[in-house]
């Protein structure tokens, strides 16, 4: 018969195995731990490079807001003007009244700027009707980068932009009032050449704060790091509470009760801080895009009248 084995201490040899496994385990470990930080690390850089990126590259906070389009669009009876403005030319759209063309003169000029996705093809004529018998001459304005204007599209092209117009309607204006009316994305412009240039009045038709809207709205899903860098690239000459807060001029507020885009709160935060004289016209039960009722072009007209008073000294 074959001999039994020799007897094994299976405690001691166990406790030598469990320290060969440890050990490899240790040594696995170690370089399992280098590599994951070596790969945080890596993304950690990437994400902080790409976060830099963003906020630093000036083309975010204008994607962000403006949404220009270039595509020929009927303009109607208006007609087309071009302003020197830096190495290119602005673009403005001119129609009168039926009061002007009658008179063959207009007594009054209204300088238009329009949404960040609009074009002021559509709207120079429908305008200057509007205004019926009243000698009215409107200029509809294409900012930077939208319609024959030259680009490129920047946010902080659209405050010397607006004053080159104004200042190109008042060499043709001479003493007769320029009343400035902004839509939307369009009174921030307005606002900017109020603060800057004399003005007859202004109408201002949802104003946003866009500053505060950036902040607000788009602020609590991305923890401010990306909205607080983007707002505070907006340019001053944007800032439409310090501009409203400047202002002497007499003003119309045209105020959408049920704005989806410019929520009122932000409309209000526009108007309670202009410094001049005003008036609200309550556009009860209007959404941000909804045509002004019967009764509220109504107002509006009588609200130029108004507007065109000398303000007291």
């Amino acid at each position: 018969m074959a001999g039994n084995p020799p007897p094994r201490n299976s405690k001691r040899d166990f406790d030598a195995t469990a320290t060969d496994l440890d050990e490899d385990l240790s040594a696995l470990s170690a370089a399992d731990k280098g590599g994951l930080m070596k790969r945080k690390s890596i993304a950690v850089l990437a994400i902080l490079f790409v976060y830099l990126a963003i906020i630093v590259l000036p083309p975010l906070p204008d994607r962000l807001v403006l949404f220009p389009s270039t595509r020929p669009l009927d303009a109607g009876g208006a007609a087309r003007r071009a302003i020197p403005f830096r190495d290119g030319e602005l673009e403005a759209w001119c129609a009168r009244s039926e009061g002007a063309r009658r008179r063959g003169k207009a007594d009054m000029f209204t300088l238009r700027f329009y949404g960040n996705a609009d074009r002021a093809e559509r709207w120079a004529e429908p305008d200057a009707e509007m205004c019926g018998e009243r000698a009215v001459e409107v200029w509809g304005v294409n900012y930077p980068g939208f319609g024959g204007s030259s680009g490129p599209s920047r946010l902080s092209t659209i405050g010397p932009s607006a004053l080159r117009a104004f200042d190109a309607m008042k060499e043709v204006a001479g003493k007769r009032p320029i009343i400035v009316f902004g839509s939307s994305f369009g009174t921030v412009a307005a606002l900017h050449i109020a603060a800057e240039r004399p003005v007859a009045g202004l109408v201002l038709h949802n104003p946003p704060a866009i500053r505060e809207m950036i902040l607000r709205e788009f602020g609590w899903w991305n923890l401010w790091l990306l909205a607080g860098p983007c707002a505070a690239r907006v340019p001053a000459a944007l800032d439409s509470i310090s501009n409203a807060r400047v202002t002497r001029a007499r003003a119309v507020f045209l105020l959408a009760e049920n704005d989806e885009v410019v929520a009122p709160k932000y409309q209000a935060l526009v108007m309670n801080a202009y410094a001049g004289e005003k008036r609200v016209i309550s556009l009860t039960g209007a959404g941000h895009n909804s045509p002004m009722e019967a009764n509220a072009v109504s107002a509006l007209h009588a609200s130029f009248d108004w507007l065109l008073r000398l303000n007291p000294e």
